[in-house]
C-alpha cells in the first residue's frame, strides 16, 4: 500500500493545472488543442509518489506557465510597437 499523498502537494498541482488551462485560451493552436496536450503532460506524471519528483515536476510545470506567459507579453508588445510605430 502507498503512503496518503501529501495534500499541500496535490493543491499545488491543481492550482498550476487551473492556472495553464487559464492560459491555454488564448493559445495559438487553440485551447481544445492546448487542453489536450496539458491533460496527456499532467497524466503523464500521475504515477509519481515520491514528494522530490513531485515537486520537480512543480518546479517544470511553473516554468512552462513563466515561459507561456511570456510568449504572450513579447506577442502583445510586437502588435502594439507595429501599431504605433507604423512599421
Amino acid at each position: 500500500m502507498s503512503p496518503a499523498p501529501n495534500p499541500e502537494l496535490r493543491r499545488q498541482v491543481i492550482a498550476i493545472y487551473k492556472q495553464l488551462l487559464f492560459l491555454g485560451r488564448d493559445y495559438p493552436q487553440g485551447y481544445a488543442w492546448f487542453r489536450e496536450r496539458l491533460h496527456r503532460a499532467f497524466a503523464a506524471k500521475a504515477h509519481l509518489t515520491d514528494e522530490a519528483e513531485i515537486r520537480k515536476a512543480l518546479a517544470h510545470a511553473d516554468f512552462v506557465r513563466k515561459e507561456i506567459e511570456a510568449l504572450y507579453y513579447l506577442k502583445r508588445y510586437r502588435t502594439l510597437r507595429q501599431r504605433y510605430d507604423g512599421a
